[in-house]
């Protein structure tokens, strides 16, 4: 029963060990179904090893297959970063979770900094996040009794930090009185970026 597994209330059989040449096609099926980072590939073709195992005496070396799909193209940090960052905004989550994810990819931290949102883009995150949730202006006015107002407004605060944005923005979209004034605010950022 070493070679095969039992998955609800089935058996199958454990997948052979793999060779070089198995391994770089998993590597090469990898990038061609997903856009990846570098790390997420090496993570990837990690734990494929520790489940199958590694039939010649010694492992390869992943960073190696990982560096040599780098320069060949197939994986390229700067577009997978840039392209999860605008994924990311444009769903409404703040800064702090983009660079959560960033990280998590396994993308360096110069090139996280470099794809940081900006004011602007920050502040209509938030604007998307509140508009997605129906929070500040674009809640549906429900009776909210006195004494649970504070406790509702701090929950909606607490899921914009929770998705990432700032305190500061947080408020200020749970605050507003109006799309308009969210709006404004968001021209404001880009005019100082200008």
């Amino acid at each position: 029963m070493d070679d095969e597994r039992a998955t609800f209330g089935r058996t199958r059989r454990r997948a052979k060990p793999l060779d070089r040449t198995r391994l770089e096609e998993l590597a090469v099926a990898y990038v061609a179904r997903f856009a990846t980072s570098a790390g997420k590939l090496e993570a990837y073709l990690r734990r494929k090893l520790r489940e199958r195992g590694f039939v010649e005496e010694e492992e390869p070396d992943v960073e190696n297959i990982v560096s040599r799909f780098v320069a060949k193209g197939y994986v390229d940090d700067e577009a997978y970063g840039r392209a999860k960052a605008n994924d990311l905004a444009a769903r409404g989550y703040g800064a702090r979770r983009v660079e959560q994810n960033l990280r998590a990819a396994g993308i360096d931290e110069g090139l996280r900094q470099s794809l940081a949102p900006g004011e602007a883009q920050k502040r209509n995150a938030a604007l998307v996040f509140a508009r997605k949730r129906g929070f500040g202006p674009f809640e549906q006015k429900a009776d909210v009794a006195p004494d649970d107002a504070r406790k509702h407004k701090e929950k909606r605060l607490a899921a914009l930090v929770r998705a990432g944005h700032e305190f500061e923005h947080a408020r200020r979209v749970v605050e507003a009185r109006s799309i308009e004034e969210l709006e404004e605010w968001i021209a404001e950022a880009r005019e100082e970026t200008d």
